[in-house]
């Protein structure tokens, strides 16, 4: 188990570093600038959100799941909405992250209420973007694929300083149910069927809005990755044009999913995002987390892993270890409600 947990957590950050150079810049444009990404880069000074960045360090997405590990490892795992805000907060201060575009139009704009004193919720019953889903994959460790309606009510909890609607909430719980399956060695037909299972059970715990199907766009996006088995570059494209690669939930998620299917090897899963167009980083952080789970941590090439501990001021292992105790608390009872 601890093998797959810190697949998990290191899938989350290569797929985000490797991702990172390419963040938000049309496929055209990826191909143009960079050809074929095919190892990690510093950020470009013409991207916008990358220039903040260098060769290996991983973004906002490993780093908010990070700092979500330690607000509930503080708590003893029983979410708490005021201790994440406020780790977020902290987290947000301390990188600059208001200032330098790294956060997310929903997180920015409910992080910024809260430190006014404001009610956050016009912004997170909204929100639409992938600001919850890109950082839950470490909160499926914790549970069992049995667990499905704790997982639910536990992303909630965890999603809702910043994320509240029913398509945030749905996505995320999507991809954090998909790391628990790949945790357990399911395989990747199951893991997609029980992912799509739950997705009309996990809508129900957000606010209405009137958001595209999730599953029914990964449906597709699977159909996809069968007819073109063969054909990286147009399955990609499919991918790109049609479930799309933008911010939105209901666009990253289930392509993100879809591409974790298709790959399988999380290092091919890595580098397909990176080079994919649109939200790179964050597609890559969900998709290689859930290949991550499922390959675990020894199946990881060495040189990849080094570079995320050289250039990150941080231990994943020690993530690792909190997560294995998070998971023994809650299976001893329902500390996910407050």
């Amino acid at each position: 188990m601890d093998d797959k947990i810190l697949g998990t957590l290191y899938g989350l950050a290569i797929g985000d570093a490797l991702g990172m150079p390419s963040e938000l810049w049309s496929r055209r444009k990826v191909k143009e600038f960079f050809g074929n990404i095919t190892t990690f880069l510093d950020g470009p000074a013409e991207n916008d959100v990358a220039c903040n960045f260098t060769k290996g360090q991983f973004t906002d997405d490993t780093s908010q799941a990070l700092l979500i590990i330690d607000a509930l490892n503080k708590n003893d795992f029983i979410p708490s909405n005021k201790r994440i805000a406020e780790e977020l907060i902290n987290w947000a201060n301390e990188t600059n992250a208001f200032e330098n575009n790294i956060l997310g139009p929903s997180s920015k704009a409910a992080l910024n209420a809260i430190k006014a004193g404001e009610d956050p919720s016009i912004y997170t019953k909204k929100a639409l973007t992938n600001g919850a889903a890109m950082r839950i994959a470490p909160i499926g460790t914790l549970f069992t694929s049995t667990q499905k309606n704790s997982l639910i009510k536990y992303v909630r909890k965890v999603s809702e300083p910043t994320h509240a609607s029913d398509v945030a909430i749905a996505g995320a719980s999507m991809i954090a149910y998909a790391v628990s399956l790949a945790i357990e060695n399911k395989s990747w037909n199951e893991i997609m069927n029980e992912t799509i299972n739950l997705y009309e059970l996990a809508m129900q715990e957000g606010e209405e809005t009137f958001s595209a199907s999730i599953s029914e766009r990964l449906k597709l996006g699977l159909e996809f990755a069968e007819k073109h088995q063969d054909d990286e570059e147009m399955f990609a494209q499919r991918i790109y044009d049609v479930i799309g690669c933008g911010t939105a939930t209901s666009e990253s998620v289930p392509a993100a999913l879809a591409i974790a299917y298709y790959c399988k090897d999380p290092h091919q899963c890595a580098l397909f995002c990176a080079n994919i167009g649109g939200d790179t980083d964050t597609i890559g952080a969900m998709a290689t987390a859930i290949c991550g789970a499922k390959s675990g941590y020894n199946a990881l090439h060495r040189t990849w892993t080094d570079i995320i501990d050289q250039n990150n001021d941080t231990q994943l292992s020690n993530y690792a270890s909190k997560l294995v105790k998070g998971r023994a608390l809650i299976e001893k009872g329902d500390t996910y409600e407050e």
